[in-house]
C-alpha cells in the first residue's frame, strides 16, 4: 500500500466502484419511483434493500472488469517490489487482457442474475450457488488476468487449472470480503495482487 503507484490504482478503483454503484442506486431508486406511486418513507426503503441487494450481486462482475483495467499497473508494482529479477513481460496484448476481464464480467453477470432468480424460487440454493459462483468468477478472472500478462490464454488457463485449488479458496475470501463495507471497494486491487504472488511463488510450468 505503501508504492505509490499501487496506491494509484487503489484509489481509482475505488472512486470508480463508489461511482458504479451511486448509479446503481440512482438508477434502483428512479424505477421504483417511476413504477410504483407509493409513500416516499416506503419507497426510500424499498430502494435502499433493492439498491443493497442489486449492489451485492453485481459486485462480482463489476470488481473484475474494473480490475482487468488496472492489472497490469497492479502486476508491475507488486512484481516490481517482490521479484525484481523477473524478464520483462512478454504475454498477451493489453486489449486481449482487457477484452477477457469484460467477457468473464458479462458472463458472470449472466450467472449472478441466474443464481438470483433461484435464490428467490428456492431458498437455500440459489445463495450456494451464488457464493459458488462468485469465487469462481472472482478467483478465475483476477488471476487469468495477472496471468495474462506474461503468457497467451492458453497457457494462462492451463496455470489456472494448475492453481485451481488455491485460486478458488481465495475467490471465495475475496467473495466474502467483498460483503464488508469499504473493504469491498479495495477487493478488486487487492486480489489482483494476490493472484500475482499465487502465479509467481509456485513453479507450475516444471510441475506441469
Amino acid at each position: 500500500m505503501a508504492d505509490p503507484v499501487f496506491m494509484g490504482v487503489v484509489l481509482r478503483s475505488v472512486v470508480y466502484s463508489a461511482l458504479a454503484f451511486i448509479a446503481v442506486a440512482a438508477l434502483v431508486w428512479w424505477g421504483i419511483h417511476a413504477a410504483f406511486t407509493l409513500p416516499h418513507w416506503l419507497a426510500g426503503l424499498i430502494g435502499v434493500m433493492a439498491t443493497a441487494m442489486a449492489a451485492f450481486w453485481l459486485f462480482i462482475p463489476v470488481g473484475i472488469v474494473i480490475a482487468s483495467l488496472y492489472s497490469d499497473r497492479i502486476s508491475e508494482a507488486v512484481e516490481r517490489r517482490y521479484y525484481p529479477g523477473l524478464p520483462g513481460p512478454r504475454g498477451a496484448s493489453i486489449v486481449a487482457q482487457g477484452w477477457d476481464g469484460i467477457a468473464v464480467g458479462l458472463g458472470v453477470l449472466g450467472y449472478m442474475v441466474l443464481a438470483l432468480i433461484l435464490s428467490i424460487l428456492i431458498p437455500g440454493v440459489g445463495a450456494l450457488l451464488g457464493w459458488g459462483i462468485a469465487a469462481w468468477a472472482m478467483g478465475r478472472g483476477l488471476f487469468v488476468s495477472v496471468a495474462m500478462r506474461r503468457m497467451a490464454r492458453p497457457q494462462a488457463i492451463h496455470a489456472f487449472v494448475y492453481h485451481r485449488p488455491q485460486v478458488l479458496a481465495l475467490g471465495l475470501v475475496l467473495a466474502v470480503s467483498g460483503l464488508v463495507p469499504v473493504l469491498n471497494l479495495f477487493v478488486p486491487v487487492l486480489g489482483t495482487a494476490a493472484m500475482v504472488h499465487v502465479l509467481h511463488r509456485n513453479d507450475w510450468q516444471a510441475a506441469a
